[in-house]
């Protein structure tokens, strides 16, 4: 499988921690990276930020029009909203994006998984099977591919890992209980979710990416 192609952002001094945040239904990488001024970092931080842009396909609850998508969404209710199969296919290509940040140094327990929408459904997903311990999942306004269940073949690994849940109280597009169901079914099974609402739509508040930066700074420091 060939590399997500992405952008990548640098900090001012070598990396040693990373963080891979995944873009929602329809948009690409460039529509996060803006956002990393605006997480309130000291400006010698060392985290490198990865916004890959997920693959072309067709998606079937827009007519089948062809646009960047990690999975298929086959309808709008929430236990089969998912390709399950393209969201394994996408899961292997971000196992890689985690694989190559390892094999340039920057261990897996220095990495955080993010993701928005679609992505945060990817991060969660991926996050919660990786084989090898995380140091957070970031799951924004999303849900999981399940409905209210968790993902099979969890790993040990990611068992105690920090993970941070968002959601917009007026989300149109992914309702808040679907993002609330998520939160129930991980802390049913004793993970250590946080979860924060915000008075906003599908979207990103300039405070949540404050709050953001400042659970990114706990996780990665």
């Amino acid at each position: 499988m060939s590399s997500l192609d992405k952008i990548v952002i640098e900090p001012q001094t070598p990396a040693t921690a990373c963080v891979i945040w995944l873009h929602g239904l329809g948009d690409s990488g460039a529509g996060f990276a803006p956002v990393v001024p605006e997480l309130g970092l000291p400006s010698d931080h060392s985290i490198r930020f990865v916004f890959p842009h997920a693959p072309e396909q067709a998606v079937t609850i827009n007519g089948g029009f062809v646009m960047r998508s990690w999975y298929d969404i086959k309808s709008m209710d929430l236990h089969d909203r998912a390709d399950l199969q393209g969201v394994k296919a996408s899961e292997q290509a971000v196992k890689q994006l985690i694989n190559e940040q390892i094999v340039q140094g920057i261990s897996a327990d220095k990495i955080v998984l993010a993701g928005f929408s679609q992505g945060g459904v990817m991060s969660l997903f991926t996050g919660l099977r990786f084989e090898q311990r995380l140091a957070g999942i970031m799951a924004l306004s999303c849900y999981l591919p399940g409905g209210e269940a968790l993902p099979e073949q969890l790993a040990e690994a990611n068992r105690s890992t920090p993970i941070l849940q968002h959601h917009g109280e007026q989300d149109d597009v992914v309702p808040l209980f679907a993002g609330k169901m998520a939160y129930d079914a991980l802390i049913s099974a004793n993970y250590q979710t946080t979860w924060s609402t915000y008075p906003m739509a599908h979207s990103v508040l300039p405070n949540q990416l404050t709050d953001i930066g400042q659970w990114l700074q706990q996780q990665l420091n």
